[in-house]
């Protein structure tokens, strides 16, 4: 009777182990499925976003699926110190981090033409010495056009070009726009700002809000904005060439290196945090943190830019989400995007390395 016992213990333990076995892949494959939508297929993806641009701005494969059309830049940043009384983060200590940056233009068309009132980025990732490395991207406009990754995606969908006439269709935007005031608000600070000749004398603003933390664990909430030492000249009309944007910008630093002044702003405790279609007042402290030093123009072909996703999530001991929801939908947007552009064949930039070899003489 014993032995019957222990063999079927033995028959039940080995069900046991193939159960666990089988149950492993299954959680997996379960985790997976959660992760893609495809058992919630009314919650927002980064496929989902991919789709999106695609309607947009068509299929280009083996580049960056939004602010395609870009340019490598290479230099360093020079903190300050005045930071650190915010931010434990060691590269606010007094000194100096490489920096490696992309200078681009929003949207997913790596080959659209310049043009003054195109939304231009500026991508950094800074790497201290002795690590913690912190990695943004931030925009020449004031602030974002709507609050959430949902409404973005909407918005693009909104704004997507007719099949037949090839522009957007106002009827969907009109209706878009019924349905958010804030985005409204937003779009009408957009189109007033004041509209500079090139990448290399904007101002690029972070646009989200980000916690730093001290050495006292003491938590502000923070903006901030790369300002330019060049002389903000205004734009006048439509420069020459479909890329003179970045045309100019290699020109400029084949004269020298170039400069901004990482301002950080502080929020009060009334300010939002949470929604990145309201500005702060411009009455707010603000903490000139350092100065970042471009030197370097490269195409991204070949280009020490080409494979860093500037993921606005990683971030340096120091520095923290807030309650802001767009830098999560941006970490798995851009994580999302480089998987598939990393799977397809590469296509030459519209600034190759004739181009900036051009420019550089």
């Amino acid at each position: 009777m014993m032995a019957l016992i222990r063999e079927r213990l033995a028959e039940k333990g080995g069900w046991l182990r193939l159960a666990a076995m089988c149950a492993a892949p299954g959680l997996l494959a379960l985790a997976f499925a959660l992760a893609a939508g495809w058992l919630t297929p009314g919650r927002l993806t980064s496929g989902m976003f991919m789709r999106t641009f695609r309607m947009v701005d068509g299929s280009h494969p083996g580049f960056r699926r939004n602010h395609a059309k870009g340019i490598c830049v290479t230099g360093w940043f020079d903190a300050s110190g005045e930071a650190a009384q915010l931010s434990r983060a060691a590269l606010f200590t007094r000194q100096r981090s490489p920096v490696v940056g992309r200078f681009a233009l929003a949207g997913g068309m790596p080959f659209q033409d310049d043009a003054p009132e195109k939304v231009r980025s500026l991508a950094l990732r800074i790497m201290p010495t002795h690590g913690g490395e912190w990695r943004m991207g931030i925009n020449d406009i004031p602030v974002f056009p709507v609050r959430n990754a949902t409404d973005f995606n909407d918005f693009l969908l909104a704004s997507r070009p007719d099949p037949q006439t090839h522009r957007p269709d106002a009827a969907r935007m009109v209706a878009f726009l019924a349905r958010h005031p804030e985005t409204q608000r937003a779009l009408a600070l957009l189109k007033a700002r004041k509209l500079t000749s090139g990448f290399a004398n904007d101002t690029y603003n972070s646009l989200d809000s980000f916690t730093f933390v001290n050495a006292g664990g003491t938590t502000t909430p923070v903006r901030w904005a790369m300002v330019p030492e060049q002389e903000a000249t205004p734009a006048v009309g439509q420069g020459a060439g479909r890329d003179y944007l970045f045309e100019d910008l290699i020109a400029a630093l084949a004269r020298g290196p170039l400069h901004w002044h990482l301002v950080v702003t502080v929020g009060g405790a009334e300010d939002v945090t949470a929604d990145p279609t309201v500005p702060w007042p411009a009455s707010r402290r603000q903490v000139d943190a350092g100065t970042l030093t471009l030197a370097r123009a490269e195409s991204e072909d070949g280009g020490p830019c080409k494979g860093i996703t500037y993921d606005p999530l990683i971030l340096p001991e120091g520095i923290a989400p807030s309650d802001d929801p767009i830098p999560a939908a941006r970490s798995a947007v851009y994580a999302r995007s480089f998987v598939l552009r990393s799977g397809e064949p590469e296509t030459a930039s519209a600034i190759s390395r004739a181009a900036i070899r051009s420019g550089d003489q």
